[in-house]
């Protein structure tokens, strides 16, 4: 019943976030889309006004049309005048209609990427690897950045060409209504060679990011693996395969450039034939005093704002494209409701420390074959459960569903008396210290890498807890002790010291159940026999759950749980296992020698 009310609860999660929408983030910030609204129609109504007061300064103050061909100065500084301070509001408009949406665009892009890394911390392992970490840096990164151009390009941009397309064509009919004809009757083919090359043009925008995700994607894994790539020396091969994926998304690119590089000069060639319309309308017009040579000029004016509010319709509609493609794929990641869902309970009902395996099974997600099968075991409060095996026996994945990592295929994991899954994970993880075989170190001092484990806890704490780790010894001669900057991925260390400082940040916090998945494979025997040895002084009463592949890490523990095949082959104490399990014998004499194992006999 608790499991049917746990998927109950992720089914409205994810009916809840089926509905995000891009209005959720423009809805925040109206107010500055408004106000940018607001200066683009001053900006665009300066703009029309100017060629309707140069066709009066031609046509009153330098031709003198009204007053018997007489020019008049007075006309033309006064008009000239008028329109400077029209560009100086218009000027003071475009500048802040360019803050406003740029303010818009940004915060609803601060928000959006913020959303979409909230969601992707709450993603399981799998949810993780199914889109692709290159992918998932795409997303929150260039994305998000195409979306918020397409906002600000949406606010300033679709009121500045249909304020300008549809105003230019009124001026152009209250100059002279056959020269608003002209344009009317080229519109139909403007419209369709846009129309034309937009349709071509967007499947690649979608093809385009996804061919960056591919190569984000490169870049990751050649950076964390620049170390193989080295020793193996595979320099070429990585500069070819990832000349390969950049070569593709070039191609592409170059495919959307011709298409807008072939449409702009059409669009010019159809408005050129418009204002070669217009002037010989408007010669043989003005000739016999239909209209005047100032009306001429103003409607040539007219004609150039409605070609470069076409235009910028064209880029407005590009930037919509690409934003609305963008704008799919950060959605997939806010729409993904985290497969793993939060329980009620935040306190145990039972021993504390307490770890209990009924029946469990697991199989990763798209596979069918089972890693572990009918796993039946029990960790008491203050123990110490080794658990040994081939390499792919199930020992890591076994460690890892007790702080719910994965969700067991059948049977239950039990933490406190309460199965993993009813925990609310925060509460659950809190119990729970990890130490990892491959250390994952930030790029901030070594005493915040261990702060990782406790945030509240003081210098002396994190001294105590590196003792503890065998690591304040060579942290102590490091150039600025604790406060030593770690190089990225722990890069500045070697692998025993990474290993250390993991530790340490795992001691340092204040857990009642200690995982060790392999976290000593780097150590030198000498180093990890004290480290235990410091274990067991500081952490008593800490259940321990310890993944080793040496039989000198586990001979102490109170039991040692033998994995083969995904089933525990055995458990029991070193001696029981010496004595009975012919696993446990070949991986002690493989190790120790056979001498050794009469001597222990």
């Amino acid at each position: 019943m608790e499991q049917s009310g746990a998927g109950g609860k992720r089914g409205e999660a994810g009916q809840s976030a089926s509905r995000v929408s891009l209005w959720r983030y423009i809805r925040k910030n109206i107010l500055f889309m408004v106000l940018a609204g607001l200066c683009m129609i001053l900006e665009v109504t300066v703009d029309l006004l100017q060629p309707r007061i140069m066709s009066r300064i031609v046509d009153d103050g330098v031709l003198g049309l009204s007053t018997g061909c007489m020019g008049d100065m007075a006309v033309i500084v006064r008009l000239g005048l008028t329109m400077m301070g029209l560009v100086v509001l218009g000027g003071t408009g475009g500048a802040l209609c360019s803050v406003f949406a740029t303010t818009a665009s940004e915060r609803a892009g601060n928000a959006m990427r913020k959303d979409a890394f909230r969601r992707i911390m709450h993603f399981s392992f799998p949810q993780v690897d199914r889109f692709g970490a290159g992918a998932l840096i795409t997303r929150i990164t260039n994305d998000v950045t195409q979306v918020q151009n397409m906002i600000m390009m949406f606010v300033r941009g679709m009121i500045r060409t249909s304020y300008m397309f549809l105003g230019s064509i009124f001026f152009m009919f209250s100059l002279y209504p056959r020269f608003g004809l002209i344009v009317l009757c080229a519109l139909p083919l403007i419209v369709g060679v846009m129309a034309a090359c937009l349709a071509r043009a967007n499947p690649g925008f979608a093809k385009m990011q996804a061919q960056l995700d591919g190569i984000n994607a490169i870049m990751q894994e050649d950076i964390t693996g620049i170390r193989v790539i080295k020793a193996c020396v595979r320099e070429a091969y990585e500069k070819l395969r990832f000349g390969k994926a950049n070569d593709e998304l070039i191609g592409t690119q170059l495919h959307v450039l011709v298409i807008f590089a072939f449409m702009s000069p059409m669009m010019n060639l159809l408005m050129y034939l418009v204002v070669i319309a217009i002037l010989l309308v408007g010669s043989v017009q003005a000739g016999t005093g239909g209209t005047t040579p100032g009306a001429v000029m103003g409607a040539i004016t007219y004609t150039t704002q409605l070609l470069n509010s076409i235009l910028g319709l064209v880029m407005l509609f590009q930037n919509i494209s690409r934003g609305s493609a963008s704008w799919k794929r950060i959605r997939q990641v806010l729409c993904t409701e985290p497969e793993l869902a939060d329980g009620p309970v935040r306190d145990g009902t039972g021993p504390r420390g307490r770890i209990e395996f009924r029946d469990v099974s697991f199989a990763y997600p798209g596979t069918a074959k089972p890693v572990l099968r009918h796993i039946n075991l029990t960790v008491e409060p203050g123990q110490t459960l080794a658990v040994m095996g081939a390499t792919g026996s199930g020992k890591s994945t076994l460690a890892s569903l007790i702080p719910r990592f994965y969700d067991v295929t059948e049977g239950a994991v039990l933490v406190d008396g309460v199965d993993v899954r009813d925990w609310d994970q925060h509460a659950l993880r809190e119990r729970v210290s990890v130490a990892l075989q491959k250390s994952e170190l930030f790029s901030v001092s070594v005493a915040d890498n261990i702060l990782w484990g406790d945030t509240d806890a003081d210098s002396a704490a994190v001294r105590a807890a590196a003792a503890v780790a065998q690591a304040d010894g060579f942290i102590g001669v490091m150039r600025s002790g604790y406060d030593t900057t770690v190089a990225e991925r722990g890069m500045s260390l070697s692998g025993g010291q990474k290993q250390r400082v993991s530790i340490a940040r795992a001691v340092l916090k204040k857990a009642e159940i200690l995982i060790f998945d392999d976290a000593t494979s780097a150590l030198d025997l000498k180093t990890e026999a004290e480290l235990f040895k410091a274990l067991d002084r500081e952490k008593l009463g800490v259940t321990r759950v310890v993944v080793a592949q040496r039989v000198a890490s586990v001979r102490h523990a109170d039991r040692i749980a033998v994995l083969d095949g995904g089933t525990i082959a055995a458990c029991g104490t070193h001696e029981q296992l010496l004595a009975s399990c012919p696993i446990y014998q070949d991986i002690y004499r493989s190790q120790m020698g056979e001498e050794d194992e009469d001597d222990e006999r």
